[in-house]
């Protein structure tokens, strides 16, 4: 079989029915990712397989009992390199954590554990969630399975390439300014950035911990719903995790749109997006309109500044964040006469070009006679950008425009002009900023037959919103993607 032929809800209903087994879709990820390891490079690490054979079968015996089983009982799931998974690893794609092996799991992936979900491997990622393209791996690139020499997106590229070649049912990425949606866009998947602090960052090695969040991607809606429901939620060992209820997301999923009142703003239509994008993206606008939502421009000038205030924050907190890789208490270690010199080398032999590129950058904002003028002015740019964005929800209900302003571009375009690689996440910052839910689903392809994504803002708290918006697209679009691989050998 091939997990791209279902599907989440045929998936369920399957093992419900016993038509399909857990065996049957652990041996199905396995076949994939055996079949694309020369071609996609989406895992960096793989669980071991009789284990997983051995989990499945002991799913399916359990169902065959008649036991009470958890809503992701048997299904394949991967797992972005960044969470921690205690006797997986954890690399964050550097060498500086090459060798990392966390005493614990992340409490995403305890979450996932206890609903039966299967965590089937650590998937690829741009070096310390930092990248827009999954070049800046330590383990190499991955690559995109519409066309392999387009990149998949970053910095979650691994987790949503996996999905969309039917390596893993579900995948877990982080979104940081846009690593889920940006990644989900160009591979023809469903990405979901929730409100901040919906679900718990224990275990999510830090990048930016200000913007930082853990969310799903699956093919279609309605599994990106299902895991947001089973990882989400308040946690104690994580103090910005929300201390509120998990909203219904799923029944949200087929709710539909009539009455709903959604903004485009003027900037995510501008001449800088590609002509591709623009038309599938106001194809699926007016298919909402027809449906019975009410669509108005928005103007929101003030995210003309989201982008350069994001790289200044972001930089600013991964310089802080990063600090403790040293040389000394964990990670990558190089030998040297002295102290000093095993800080230097370490650091300077540890991580890859754009890491440190960034913690310079983030560390000059913050340098004594530039805080103010950088750093502070950066802050003061978010405050604005979230009163305007926030404020807007009070006239719409939600906000869609494009995921990113082209479809996946190939590899090496980009890599050694690190403004055009920031500019990809021009769309997908001003959630980051301020804290908003967003989702990216796939709104149909290009001439050229590369998936578009088409992107959903909501106010914080209000993601049942955004899944019945994004219900909408993917139904009025026809359904999940499938590249024209198959996804499996």
């Amino acid at each position: 079989m091939r997990l791209t032929d279902h599907t989440f809800r045929e998936i369920v209903r399957g093992l419900e029915s016993r038509e399909l087994s857990s065996r049957d879709l652990v041996g199905a990820a396995l076949e994939a990712i055996h079949s694309h390891t020369d071609t996609l490079n989406t895992f960096i690490r793989i669980a071991d397989p009789e284990q997983l054979i051995g989990m499945a079968r002991a799913v399916d015996d359990a169902r065959a009992r008649g036991d009470v089983l958890g809503p992701l009982a048997g299904i394949p799931v991967a797992v972005k390199d960044n969470i921690a998974t205690r006797g997986l690893g954890t690399t964050c794609a550097s060498r500086m954590l090459e060798s990392f092996d966390p005493p614990y799991d992340a409490t995403a992936v305890t979450r996932l554990g206890a609903a039966g979900g299967i965590v089937i491997g650590k998937t690829n990622m741009d070096e310390f969630a930092m990248g827009s393209s999954n070049e800046h791996s330590f383990y190499g690139p991955a690559r995109n399975p519409w066309d392999v020499g387009r990149v998949p997106g970053g910095s979650s590229g691994g987790s949503a390439a996996a999905v969309a070649a039917g390596e893993a049912v579900l995948a877990l990425g982080s979104d940081t300014g846009g690593s889920v949606r940006q990644p989900a866009g160009f591979c023809g998947v469903v990405g979901v950035k929730p409100t901040y602090g919906r679900i718990s960052r224990y275990g999510l090695i830090a990048f930016a911990s200000s913007f930082d969040q853990i969310g799903p991607l699956a093919r279609d809606v309605e599994g990106a719903a299902v895991l947001l429901e089973v990882i989400a939620g308040a946690d104690h060992a994580d103090a910005t995790s929300l201390r509120m209820a998990v909203p219904e997301c799923v029944t949200a999923v087929t709710r539909g749109v009539a009455g709903l009142r959604l903004g485009v703003p003027e900037r995510f239509l501008g001449p800088d997006v590609d002509s591709d994008v623009r038309e599938r993206v106001e194809l699926a606008v007016t298919r909402l309109e027809r449906a019975g939502a009410t669509v108005r421009s928005l103007a929101l000038p003030s995210l003309s500044h989201a982008v350069a205030a994001y790289y200044l924050i972001a930089d600013a907190e991964a310089s802080a964040n990063l600090a403790r890789y040293d040389g000394v208490g964990f990670g990558y270690r190089a030998a040297a006469a002295d102290l000093d010199g095993v800080f230097e080398r370490s650091r300077g032999e540890g991580f890859g070009l754009e890491v440190k590129r960034r913690i310079m950058l983030g560390t000059y904002a913050l340098s004594a006679g530039y805080r103010d003028r950088y750093y502070a002015s950066a802050q003061e740019a978010r405050r604005c950008i979230t009163s305007e964005l926030l404020g807007a929800f009070d006239e719409v209900d939600g906000i869609v425009g494009p995921v990113s302003p082209t479809v996946a571009f190939g590899l090496g375009e980009r890599v050694s002009d690190p403004l055009a690689m920031y500019l990809s996440d021009i769309f997908t910052v001003p959630a980051n900023l301020t804290g908003a839910a967003a989702i990216s689903v796939p709104c149909g392809t290009t001439s050229g037959g590369l998936p578009v994504g088409i992107q959903v803002i909501v106010d914080r708290f209000n993601e049942p919103t955004m899944f019945a918006v994004a219900g909408e697209i993917e139904r009025a679009s026809g359904g999940p993607l499938v590249p024209p691989t198959r996804g499996a050998a």
